[in-house]
């Protein structure tokens, strides 16, 4: 069987571990008599919980995570500026110490008995969301060239078919210049920082973000 040659997928500047992850060969395409197949289209989004967006406890009533609290929210648009409505928004990020909750996560730092770091809500319709998560600290992801991943929340934006998913930095972080990620991001860096905006009712960071799916002032998505 001849099967049709894709595009070739070149490794980012990453030191080396790009390298590593990306196919040496060019991708094989899927016939398109094929393809649908391979969908995995979501017709129904799963049904939230109380406080799913509050990643600050485990579950309502129950102790607070250490660490500085702060509330992300904004709006999804589209490139035309249209709010996303319905839409599946879901984040992580690491606690206080830098450590993810993930049995994989390879950082020996703290784990926090009451942060597991992982919450989701629905876009409404206006395309706002709203999140209250611990910021994250700095991690050590090389320590063989002491190059630290700067403090970061991971956000998902899910829709039918497509996933797409981004990150959000803090502005002044010392190890923003180093980070492969940010340096990526390229003239779009400006419009992954979350936007200061004061202090809330109980004392928690207030950060604005607005997520801009397409067009020329769209966020970055990892491929």
């Amino acid at each position: 069987m001849i099967m049709n040659r894709g595009r070739l997928m070149l490794p980012g500047p990453t030191d080396g571990a790009a390298e590593r992850r990306v196919p040496s060969e060019r991708l094989h395409l899927i016939p398109q008599a094929a393809r649908l197949s391979f969908v995995p289209w979501v017709t129904d989004l799963p049904g939230l919980k109380l406080g799913e967006n509050d990643l600050t406890r485990i579950a309502p009533g129950r102790p607070q995570a250490e660490g500085e609290v702060i509330e992300i929210s904004g709006h999804v648009f589209d490139a035309f500026g249209r709010p996303v409505r319905n839409t599946l928004i879901e984040i992580w990020n690491a606690n206080r110490w830098g450590r993810y909750a993930h049995v994989k996560d390879p950082v020996r730092e703290r784990l926090d008995p009451n942060f597991l770091g992982f919450g989701r809500t629905m876009t409404d319709d206006q395309g706002r969301y709203r999140f209250r998560t611990i910021r994250p600290g700095s991690y050590l992801a090389r320590p063989d060239i002491d190059r630290w991943r700067p403090s970061h929340v991971h956000v998902s934006v899910r829709g039918g078919s497509a996933r797409l998913i981004a990150q959000m930095y803090f502005e002044g972080d010392p190890h923003l210049a180093r980070d492969p990620m940010f340096i990526l991001l390229g003239e779009a860096q400006q419009r992954h920082f979350g936007q200061a905006a004061g202090k809330g009712v109980h004392g928690e960071a207030l950060y604005r973000w607005d997520i801009v799916i397409g067009g020329r002032n769209a966020s970055y998505f990892e491929n």
